[in-house]
């Protein structure tokens, strides 16, 4: 578009140098036209000399030689004339064909003015249409089209049917998914005639009615609901942390200090980090814990199932302009976050490994759940993006119902890694089972792409009972909000082109259960960290020592001193190296003499088989909060 002002100039400049061009090619056709009348007049006054020269009567040699040089003079004054007559066609030939590519060069200058108006029109009704889309007051009351797997995953649009998405680079278009389709029902008519129903099943709407309690708790105001929070006595938390410097990053001193080092000992700088460790992170995903509060207060497992379902999802809202990657955790450090009395819930993480890279996480909440995870996090650098890959299950426990809940998080993917600006997308499927009533909830992540009419980070989603009735659809996105609609009725609808046959779900009007908080002032200078992340790494007194607080190269990074953080880093790096390669000497020393070795053992966590997943896996033993009372940190070990 820059360009567009200055075609004509070009275009009259090229002319110019063309009509130049021929201008000075006819000149020199004129001065060759020139000699060629100089060497025709001295050429054909040569051949009378010499004819003269014939005519006298000279010795027989003398004769044969002038009759030589009269044929040589005769070939010279002919080969003239021939460059004369190619120069002449080669200017013919260069005035025709340079009309030729003067129109063509045209047409193609006319072709791509039209092409800009074009892709200029296409882009404004893009953006009017995203703008209506997102501001129609009808939305909640539209259809809404799911498409879903045989297993039951979902995929919603608002407003209209989706559109596969063939573009994307994570999954196979989904040809062979049958279409769910859901629209909202009048709880006062919402009874439809059955004759054109095959299979249907009914749900009562006035049990939506007599069960709003918890739903519309989860309606109002988080702010009200923080107000509420501030009249409590608590100890007040900090609400901002020093601004981001703005560091420009020199690649080459990064690529100089790589040349001939192993990759595992290349020391990153912070510039690439947050000033967070993996172990925060992990705790981050407690912003929205509230919504677990609520499910405790559920009668219905499949209502119950909604609100963890909302909370699966919420726990990525915090990633959306979180570009930077947080600090790797050294083995054997710890994150504690108590916040027993004012949230009802303490936390505590653990580095348990190193290699691969795995973090133990334990909940407890007096409000009456446990949460526990253990995650290992795999990543595949894939040229243009990088997927990162958390693996290992996690589980939620409800005390008094005992309803046991088990799901897995979605691939992470970080775009523009080598040129461009950073952005995060989530994609793939999470699959929650509730283990004592076999209730199922199936939620699809749709991957980004540029070509789909779909909501941006959208994410759907069936809540199903053990026998396979579905009950509630989950709508909304990862990065905003998530909707639950109560399904009225189901019905076995038309068969497809494609010979599926679409069930349709009638629901009632859908109600909020989670909406993200918003970011606070300055976030942009302060990494874009939640209210929440800004207290991660505030100081606390009476942590273990190998809390993530006390972390100095994370520490130096937070107050803006990056250039001894760099070097803290290394130190902290090259000295957790060390124990390694003592670790694997004593071990080696004790393969040598026949006996055992069983390598680092987790402080506060302790590896058991899993009863419901059957998998090994580090769980909470106990003793961390009861040192901490005592304040004996006399195991702990000494990693800063």
């Amino acid at each position: 578009a820059d360009d567009s002002g200055d075609e004509e100039p070009a275009s009259q400049s090229d002319k110019c140098e063309l009509h130049g061009t021929l201008k000075t090619l006819s000149s020199k056709l004129e001065d060759l036209s020139t000699c060629n009348d100089l060497i025709a007049k001295h050429g054909a006054a040569l051949q009378r000399s010499l004819s003269e020269l014939e005519n006298l009567k000279l010795p027989a040699e003398s004769g044969e030689k002038i009759k030589a040089v009269n044929e040589r003079a005769t070939l010279f004054r002919i080969t003239s004339n021939a460059m004369i007559n190619a120069c002449r066609d080669f200017l013919d030939l260069a005035e025709t064909h340079s009309r030729k590519w003067q129109r063509a060069l045209q047409y193609e200058r006319e072709q791509r003015i039209r092409l800009e108006e074009t892709i200029e029109q296409l882009a404004k009704q893009h953006n009017s249409l995203e703008r209506a889309c997102r501001g129609a007051p009808t939305l909640s009351s539209s259809s809404t089209g799911i498409t879903s797997t045989a297993k039951g995953s979902v995929q919603s649009a608002k407003g209209e049917a989706s559109d596969e998405d063939e573009e994307t680079e994570y999954f196979d278009a989904m040809e062979d998914a049958p279409a769910f389709i859901t629209v909202t029902a009048d709880p006062k008519h919402h009874r439809r005639s059955g004759s054109n129903l095959s299979g249907a099943s009914e749900g009562h709407p006035e049990d939506w009615n007599l069960e709003d309690s918890v739903f519309e708790s989860s309606n109002q105001s988080s702010y009200n609901e923080s107000t509420c929070k501030d009249l409590l006595p608590k100890k007040r938390r900090r609400t901002r942390i020093p601004d981001k410097p703005n560091y420009s990053l020199n690649l080459w001193s990064i690529m100089k200090n790589c040349i001939g080092k192993e990759l595992s000992k290349i020391p990153m700088p912070v510039n690439f980090n947050e000033p967070l460790s993996m172990l925060q992170r992990l705790t981050e995903d407690l912003e929205y814990h509230e919504l677990l509060d609520k499910a405790v207060k559920c009668e219905s497992s499949t209502e119950q199932m909604c609100f963890v379902a909302a909370f699966s999802v919420s726990s990525y809202s915090t990633t959306v302009h979180r570009t930077a990657k947080p600090f790797n955790p050294l083995l054997g450090e710890t994150y504690e976050l108590d916040r027993l009395e004012e949230l009802g819930f303490r936390s505590l993480c653990e580095q348990v490994s190193h290699h691969p890279p795995a973090a133990a996480h334990h909940v407890y909440s007096k409000r009456g759940w446990t949460l526990w995870q253990e995650i290992t996090i795999a990543s595949k650098f894939r040229g243009k993006y990088l997927s990162i890959m958390p693996l290992g299950a996690i589980h939620l426990e409800f005390h008094s119902s005992g309803n046991h809940y088990v799901w897995r998080k979605v691939t992470s993917t970080v775009h523009n890694i080598i040129v461009g600006k950073l952005w995060i997308d989530q994609s793939g499927e999470i699959e929650i089972v509730n283990h004592k009533s076999k209730d199922k909830c199936q939620l699809k992540f749709t991957p980004y792409s540029y070509f789909s009419r779909d909501v941006p980070r959208k994410v759907t989603g069936v809540v199903s009972d053990a026998d396979g009735k579905a009950h509630y659809v989950m709508s909304g996105t990862w990065d905003e909000k998530m909707e639950c609609s109560k399904i009225v009725q189901s019905s076995h609808g038309s068969t497809s082109t494609e010979g599926k046959q679409k069930t349709v779900y009638q629901t009632l009007a859908p109600k909020v259960l989670w909406k993200k908080y918003p970011l606070p002032e300055n976030a942009e200078n302060m990494y874009f960290f939640s209210d929440l992340a800004l207290t991660l790494n505030e100081p606390e007194e009476r942590v273990a020592p190998t809390d993530s607080r006390l972390r100095p190269d994370q520490r130096l990074m937070e107050s803006g001193r990056w250039d001894e953080a760099n070097v803290e880093k290394q130190r902290l790096e090259e000295k957790q190296r060390a124990v390694r390669r003592r670790r694997e000497a004593e071990a080696m020393e004790a393969l040598e003499e026949g006996e055992d070795y069983e390598g680092y053992i987790p402080l506060w966590f302790e590896r058991k088989v899993d009863a419901v997943t059957g998998e090994l896996i580090c769980v909470y033993k106990g003793g961390y909060w009861e040192a901490k009372d005592k304040q004996d940190w006399s195991t702990c070990p000494d990693i800063f």
